[in-house]
């Protein structure tokens, strides 16, 4: 029986190439189904582009398409663009549109069973799907302005994100025409990202299947396979065969264009290991390769679009085009900041880069681990599982880090741990970690669950880098011997004092583990090694002296101006007693002209002590702002006195230079870069250069490639991070932010909380006014709640909320009464209340953990969208200022 291998070589050997009659064998193969329908964008002044719908029929099913270009008979080349899995052709329109209007040939479709195309899903068949790539080469070819190497053979380039992406790479390998591809997100074995190590990727195949349309939109085949696979839990020979058939590794020795890899660094879909085997089958065949890591992937962040797309212009300019002098990028760039800018899209990240792909292994360094033997178990029913990653839900379980146990759970006795001494100094892993142990299985094979965490000093927090674990599967006949085992390839800066740790677990709940219970023994035999790429260098931003030499002029007199008077305020004696004493107020006081009878501050005192992180509370015209600009020695209090490090605080005071603020907005020029006004500032201080640790500074902020921009071209979240990152330059020891997160998506809501617990965790001090409670809760060691001017109460967080036993569920959905009743029924819950939407429990605690709950809960196929403390600041607040308003 014909493999269809076998039948797509007999019909790409058919094919009529680089000779005439193309009109005849499209009339055989393509029928186009009426004229189309033709309509203009035009793109900031650029040329007006044209798409072109159409409706075509190969091989008897419909393939919706679209036709993109500035219109002309000029000859140009073309790209194809393939969407990802359960999308369609209009997920790729803007990328569409972007590159008709840079003078290319576009052509987005609808793949088989997906969007208004026809036919069933065959996962990129060889004579399907990918053969459907084909014909719409061919119908390339006969266009009047697409550039041809050859008589029926266009000038073409495909690119395309995860499903879309693998069909580039299978393009370039079953048809010659494709002229360089630009995959993004995608696997290289379909097989090894679905059943690595033998192991069944249960939630991300569930998922596949779901966003598909279910089980009976696929191909036949497919669908037994799948079913197969996840009654048996195990994934066979003849499922691996079949997805590996349709896989890019398949046709590895023929993909010989330049290829531009795009992977995530958030991916636990297909991970940077799938990338890393495309880049050594492609450049083994002789061809240009680039690899580019972003911060973002299938488990969501960050995916850098803006900035990817415009690589992705580069590379086809390049190789497509024949523009030498286009800007392709470096030969490897990963991503080591998040961020995303909700209104344009600019990724605030900071790339490292180098000449050449280092691999996964570059630069091996040894990290010694304790050598004693660990038994545990895997429980019956592999329940309750270890989460690590949770396709769908990852972003709203984040959350859950508010409860101190992160999105991360191992459960006591079903896992086996191994730490190394804390790190003398910092280590940036960039890289597959790979360590040797020995495993014994009480019965059958050994599947075991590995994962690298970055550990704090204390040992009460511990981060998973982008929350990825590797499966293992180690048969019987390899245990009792060592065994190499490669985890998962991260991007990750290990500060200096943390410790890493190694964990393998008996379950996880991306993945099926074995029902039956077994215990395994598990021991290191030799250290943990981590690659470093030693060759990755950062980029600094750099601009001529022009576009900023003139205004700067005026901004450094005006600042030195400023300085001078201040200086001419004469300030206490230091008072010694108070020298390690980041701030101590003292019965401040501030009535403003117009406000007689009014105090804006009152007889305030309190004392902030190294490395916390103080949040200052309170409801509008609470007096919190006036305290931060008597703080900064902006305005002169009536009374009272405020110390920093046992200087007296008045304008000028030369204690100010280590105090850092960002009070009330921050004025940029807006014809210069984010870096120009940074550079700025900091030579109006008159201080020298090499002390503003500017590096320093961007690398905590996480400002990244924005810095290169005019300041105009900035959103308000972005004005914000760079007003941030100024108030940090020189690293002083006293960092005071006022609404630090206004402006802020979330994941830069969140980031801006990694930023300032960060900071302080150095030994350095932050004080933060805010009116988003769960941010303050979160990021903050200690509070000061004022009303009315005057002090209501300070104190350590946990003081003032108290230690709280009350709940918030949050869910995709409705909430069943009968759901509320299990819930209930779990041991050590004391109530289950139903929120007012219906998409909620209040679960009051009654000696369960939080842990313990969720594990329950995602037992219970609750789909969650978060956890977190019931109002428990909210509350406390509320009461402290008698029912003011925040």
């Amino acid at each position: 029986m014909e493999t269809p291998i076998a039948r797509t070589s007999r019909w790409r050997r058919l094919l009529p190439r680089k000779r005439g009659r193309w009109a005849a064998g499209l009339a055989a193969l393509v029928v186009l189904a009426g004229a189309g329908t033709w309509t203009a964008t035009a793109d900031d002044g650029g040329p007006a582009v044209h798409r072109q719908d159409r409706m075509m029929r190969v091989d008897g099913v419909s393939i919706d398409t679209s036709y993109f270009t500035t219109g002309g008979t000029r000859r140009r080349p073309a790209v194809l663009i393939g969407h990802g899995f359960g999308g369609s052709k209009n997920d790729v329109r803007a990328q569409a549109e972007q590159l008709a209007g840079a003078g290319y040939a576009v052509l987005t479709w609808s793949a088989r069973g997906f969007g208004k195309s026809g036919g069933e899903i065959a996962l990129n068949a060889p004579d399907r799907e990918v053969k459907d790539v084909s014909r719409l080469i061919d119908w390339l070819a006969d266009r009047p302005e697409v550039e041809l190497d050859a008589e029926g053979d266009p000038r073409v380039g495909v690119t395309g994100a995860s499903y879309g992406g693998a069909v580039s790479l299978l393009a370039a390998g079953y048809d010659k025409r494709v002229d360089a591809i630009a995959p993004q997100i995608t696997y290289w074995n379909l097989a090894d990202a679905l059943f690595p190590d033998g192991v069944f990727k249960k939630l991300w195949a569930g998922i596949f299947v779901t966003t598909g349309g279910g089980c009976q939109k696929f191909e036949k085949q497919l669908c037994d396979m799948y079913e197969r696979v996840a009654v048996s839990g195990k994934p066979d020979a003849a499922a691996r065969a079949l997805l590996t058939e349709r896989s890019p590794s398949a046709v590895a020795d023929r993909i010989k264009v330049p290829a531009l890899i795009v992977q995530g660094q958030s991916d636990s879909l297909f991970p940077l290991g799938q990338a890393d085997a495309m880049a050594e089958a492609i450049s083994g065949n002789g061809a240009p390769v680039a690899v580019d890591w972003i911060a973002g992937g299938h488990d969501g962040g960050d995916l850098e679009t803006d900035r990817v797309r415009q690589r992705i212009g580069g590379w086809f300019d390049r190789y497509l085009k024949g523009d030498k002098g286009a800007d392709t990028g470096p030969g490897f760039r990963v991503t080591r900041t998040g961020g995303i800018d909700s209104t344009d899209g600019a990724a605030l990240t900071r790339g490292a880069s180098s000449d050449t792909y280092p691999g996964l292994s570059s630069g091996g360094e040894t990290i010694g681990l304790g050598r004693r033997t660990q038994t545990f178990h895997n429980p019956a029913g592999a329940n309750p599982p270890a989460i690590s990653a949770v396709p769908g839900v990852g972003g709203g379980l984040s959350q859950l880090s508010s409860l101190g146990v992160g999105l991360s759970i191992d459960f006591p006795g079903q896992y086996a741990r191994f730490d190394s001494a804390p790190l003398d100094t910092s280590l940036r892993v960039t890289g597959s970690p790979t360590a040797r142990v020995v495993v014994e299985a009480e019965r059958g094979d050994a599947v075991l669950f590995g994962k690298v965490y970055d550990v704090s000093p204390d040992g009460k927090q511990q981060v998973l880098p982008s929350q990825l674990v590797a499966p293992f599967r180690i048969p019987q006949s390899q245990q009792g011997k060592g065994v190499q085992l490669t985890l998962p390839a991260i991007d990750h800066q290990f500060d200096a004092g943390h410790r890493l740790r190694l964990v393998l677990s008996a379950t996880d709940l991306g993945y099926a583990s074995p029902a039956e219970p077994t215990t395994y023994t598990v021991t290191a035999a030799g250290p943990l090694t981590v690659p470093t790429a030693p060759a990755l260098k950062t980029a600094a931003a750099t601009l001529p002296w022009w576009t900023w030499g003139l205004p700067a002029a005026a901004v450094v007199i005006a600042a030195l101006l400023l300085l001078t008077a201040r200086r001419r305020t004469a300030t206490p004696a230091p008072d010694p007693v108070l020298a390690g004493v980041p701030l101590q107020i003292t019965g401040l006081s501030k009535k403003y002209a117009r406000s007689a009878d009014r105090y804006a501050v009152k007889d305030l005192s309190f004392r902030v002590e190294k490395g916390q992180v103080l949040g200052l509370l309170g409801p509008n015209g609470a007096g919190k702002t006036t305290t931060l600009r008597m703080l900064m020695g902006l305005i002169t209090p009536d009374d009272g006195e405020i110390r920093v490090f046992g200087q007296a605080v008045r304008p000028g005071a030369p204690v100010l230079s280590r105090v850092g603020s960002f009070v009330e907005g921050a004025g940029f020029l807006p014809h210069l870069s984010g870096r120009a006004n940074l550079d700025l500032y900091w030579q109006a201080t008159g201080r020298p250069a090499e002390d503003a640790h500017i590096e320093e500074a961007l690398e905590i902020a996480g400002l990244g490639d924005a810095l290169a921009r005019a300041v105009r071209t900035y959103s308000q979240g972005m004005r914000q991070r760079l007003a941030i990152a100024q108030a940090m330059l020189g690293m002083p020891d006293l960092l005071i932010l006022d609404e630090p997160t206004n402006g802020l998506d979330p994941p830069q809501i969140r980031e801006m909380r990694d930023v300032m617990i960060r900071y302080a965790a150095g030994g350095r001090t932050v004080i933060v006014s805010s009116h988003l409670l769960s941010e303050v809760e979160q990021s903050c060691t200690h509070l000061v709640v004022m009303d009315r001017g005057r002090l209501v109460q300070a104190g350590p967080v946990a003081e003032i909320t108290g230690s709280g036993d009350m709940l918030l569920v949050t869910s995709a959905q409705d909430v069943a009464e009968p759901l509320v009743g299990k819930v209930a029924a779990l041991p050590g819950i004391g109530s289950v209340v139903r929120t007012d939407d219906g998409r909620g429990l209040l679960v009051r605690l009654d000696g369960a953990t939080p842990s313990e709950l969720i594990a329950e809960l995602v037992r219970l196929d609750m789909p969650l969208t978060g956890v977190g403390p019931h109002r428990r600041l909210e509350d406390a607040f509320l009461t402290l200022i008698s029912g003011g308003s925040a």
